[in-house]
């Protein structure tokens, strides 16, 4: 059952319990480029106890050290190690965890962002960014000459997604076995500024369609990210928690790790999905109307 936190006493629990805080971004710390009240002041709090704290996020479209400048416009405090976005995952799990060969290349449908942390890990890439390959002209099957070298496809949240990148992605899944389908994550939606829009796994559903299969996904709630973290940070998993606004990526993510869940309502997971005969069979350990609502344990102080 979920515990409504409501009272300082409640909040300090967690405050007590908890040594390492793990954090969805969108929806949590901030909605597009709008900071949530009270963000900044609790991140505050946890790093003057001494808490852990690690930014987990599903965006595939900015690199870490890219992302890092975005919680610098906000005015949140962050390291760059203290960032794990689903882009690094997937570059991580390409070139540690299946090792694919350096002579290897991935053709890419995502921006600059997840072209840069695959490039780190020395990967070689195709499409992405590439002028020839954002293009509304027709594709021509006829002239398309696949690399034989292409090892994987990678799909990301792709801002100019087009049939050009759909149709190669296509053809080298198509007639290579072996060839990897990779998507960064699968959310349906994200919330941007003003609404939602489609994500990453909206990018990826049409080559799901036409391929008939899913794709490995290195985002929240697969295990990958969690063993990306898990490589870099020394943590108890029972005196961790994770905090999302998506039950489906967030919680999931967080009780797969075997991490206690906390639930804010400043995203995409509404009262009505966790309460009621329509609610989710995701259920969460704990729920909060947002993040700031810690603030009540220092004015009880």
């Amino acid at each position: 059952m979920t515990a409504v936190l409501s009272t300082a006493s409640d909040y300090e629990a967690l405050l007590r319990d908890y040594d390492t805080w793990l954090f969805d971004c969108d929806g949590v710390l901030w909605r597009g480029d709008h900071l949530l009240d009270g963000a900044v002041e609790v991140l505050d709090l946890l790093r003057r106890r001494n808490k852990k704290v690690v930014f987990v996020t599903n965006n595939a479209t900015k690199s870490r050290r890219s992302y890092k400048s975005k919680f610098d416009d906000l005015g949140v405090e962050a390291h760059v190690d203290e960032i794990y976005g689903s882009a690094y995952a997937a570059a991580v799990y390409i070139s540690s965890v299946i090792k694919l060969p350096k002579t290897k290349k991935v053709y890419v449908i995502g921006m600059a962002g997840l072209e840069e942390e695959l490039q780190n890990e020395g990967i070689t890439i195709l499409g992405g960014t590439d002028p020839a390959d954002n293009t509304l002209e027709s594709f021509n099957l006829a002239d398309f000459v696949r690399d034989p070298d292409v090892g994987a496809v990678v799909c990301g949240l792709d801002t100019k997604i087009n049939y050009t990148k759909l149709s190669k992605a296509f053809q080298y899944l198509l007639h290579n076995q072996d060839c990897l389908f990779i998507a960064t994550n699968e959310d349906s939606t994200y919330p941007s500024s003003h609404g939602l829009l489609p994500g990453a796994g909206s990018i990826s559903a049409p080559l799901r369609c036409a391929l008939g299969k899913n794709p490995i996904c290195t985002g929240k709630p697969a295990s990958t990210m969690l063993d990306c973290i898990k490589a870099k940070v020394n943590f108890d998993p029972k005196r961790t928690i994770m905090v999302g606004d998506r039950l489906n990526t967030d919680i999931l993510f967080g009780q797969n790790g075997g991490l206690a869940t906390l639930l804010v309502l400043t995203g995409i997971t509404k009262v009505t999905d966790i309460q009621g005969p329509n609610a989710s069979p995701i259920v969460p350990d704990f729920v909060t109307e947002a993040l700031g609502d810690f603030r009540v344990v220092e004015k009880a102080a």
